[in-house]
C-alpha cells in the first residue's frame, strides 16, 4: 500500500478535512460556500472554487469516500504531471462540473416534477422551478476527482484494480466507464429526493479530455 502522499494531494485532503469540521462548527459556512446557481439572490463568484471543497455535513461518508478516492488515483496523476500542472487540473475540472451542473439544474428541477404539473399553470410551475433553484445548493469534490480518475484510465488503462464489491481485479478503462453509465443513468432519470449532482460528476470527465488533448498529451512525467 502507497503512503507516500505527494504535496498537493496532502494539501487537498487536508484542507477538505478542515473545511468538513469547520462546516460542523460554523454551519452558515455551507450556505456561503456552496455553489448556487446564478439565478439566485445566494449566487456570488467565489462559490465555483469553495464549494470543491466543503461535503455534506450530515454524512461523514461524503467526504470519506471522496478522500480516499482522490488519495487512490491523485497520487499517480500528481507525480506523473507534476504539483502545478495536476493542481490546475484538478481546479478546473472542478470548475467545469459546477458549471455543468448549474446550466441542467433547472431542467432536473423540471424533469422530476409529478405528472400533475403538466395541468398547472405555467406561471405557478416556473414559480416553482425558480423557487427550488433558489434552495439549491452544490457541495463536494466528486466532480474534479471524476476528471482525475477519467484522466488515469486513459494514462494507465490496464492497470487493474480492486473495487468493492466485486471479488475480482478490474482494469481502469472499464471502471470509469461504469460510473459514468451509472451518472447519466442518474441524471437523466432524476427522482424526487435525489440530491446527488449525477451531472456535475460527468463535468470533471468531458472536461479532462479537453485539457488532456490539447495541453497534457505530450508531456512527460516530471523528474
Amino acid at each position: 500500500m502507497r503512503f507516500n502522499i505527494p504535496p498537493v494531494i496532502r494539501i487537498l485532503l487536508i484542507t477538505n478535512v478542515v473545511m468538513y469540521m469547520a462546516q460542523l462548527s460554523f454551519p452558515p459556512l455551507t450556505e456561503w460556500g456552496a455553489l448556487h446557481h446564478w439565478s439566485s439572490p445566494a449566487f456570488k463568484p467565489h462559490q465555483i472554487i469553495t464549494y470543491q471543497f466543503l461535503h455534506d455535513p450530515s454524512s461523514w461518508w461524503h467526504l470519506v469516500f471522496n478522500m480516499l478516492v482522490l488519495w487512490m488515483f491523485g497520487g499517480y496523476m500528481e507525480n506523473y504531471w507534476g504539483a502545478k500542472r495536476f493542481l490546475n487540473f484538478y481546479l478546473v475540472c472542478g470548475i467545469g462540473a459546477g458549471l455543468l451542473q448549474a446550466v441542467v439544474i433547472p431542467w432536473e428541477i423540471r424533469h422530476s416534477l409529478p405528472d400533475i404539473a403538466s395541468t398547472a399553470p405555467p406561471e405557478a410551475v416556473n414559480e416553482y422551478v425558480q423557487q427550488t433553484i433558489n434552495g439549491y445548493q452544490l457541495i463536494g469534490a466528486s466532480g474534479a476527482i471524476m476528471g482525475i480518475m477519467a484522466a488515469f484510465a486513459y494514462l494507465f488503462p490496464n492497470t487493474e484494480m480492486i473495487i468493492f464489491p466485486i471479488p475480482m481485479p478490474v482494469k481502469a478503462k472499464y471502471v470509469v466507464p461504469v460510473y459514468v453509465l451509472i451518472d447519466l443513468f442518474g441524471g437523466f432519470n432524476r427522482q424526487a429526493g435525489d440530491n446527488v449532482g449525477h451531472f456535475a460528476h460527468l463535468g470533471g470527465g468531458p472536461l479532462k479530455m479537453f485539457f488532456f488533448f490539447f495541453f497534457f498529451k505530450k508531456k512527460k512525467k516530471k523528474k
